[in-house]
């Protein structure tokens, strides 16, 4: 790949439809999983958050799945999920945001169009905590979708590796 085209690989517009699917696929997952919607905010920031939730992508299509959000934005999002009040330290909330994000991966690779069969994901790995920095060997600029979960910022992020 010479320097053009692996400038022009690593811009978002690399893949000009794959961010409304991204954002459609946590639509989807939120809507059935934990019945509510996430809103739209018009220019939100990502969220820095103190939890990770990772999924990894293996074969045709290879890189990362993310979401990311407060400890406290974790916490509702597993006691909606279950259906009874998780404090942020209970380990449920942990499988519950590892799950939330194994789900808008699978979501998202099945709606590309010859990648679903040909696509893995791994077991989702959460990081907690607020001083950790997250590096990925993505050789693109990663899509990321910002919206609000009861009223908080949650980021979901797709890298991908070439």
């Amino acid at each position: 790949m010479n320097g053009a085209d692996q400038a022009a690989a690593s811009s978002p517009e690399a893949f000009p439809d794959w961010q409304p699917l991204l954002e459609l696929a946590a639509r989807e997952v939120f809507e059935l999983m934990l019945n509510c919607k996430l809103e739209s905010h018009g220019d939100l920031e990502s969220s820095s958050g103190e939890l990770i939730a990772m999924v990894g992508l293996a074969g045709q299509l290879r890189g990362l799945v993310s979401l990311r959000c407060t400890a406290k934005t974790a916490a509702l999002l597993a006691s909606r999920m279950l259906g009874a009040e998780i404090p942020q330290e209970d380990q449920r909330v942990f499988d519950a945001a590892g799950e939330i994000s194994n789900m808008v991966a699978g979501n998202f690779k099945n709606k590309l169009t010859g990648i679903a069969d040909k696509c893995m994901l791994s077991v989702p790995t959460v990081i907690i905590g607020s001083n950790y920095n997250c590096h990925s060997m993505a050789d693109r600029a990663p899509l990321r979708v910002t919206m609000l979960f009861e009223g908080a910022p949650l980021t979901v992020t797709l890298e991908i590796h070439s």
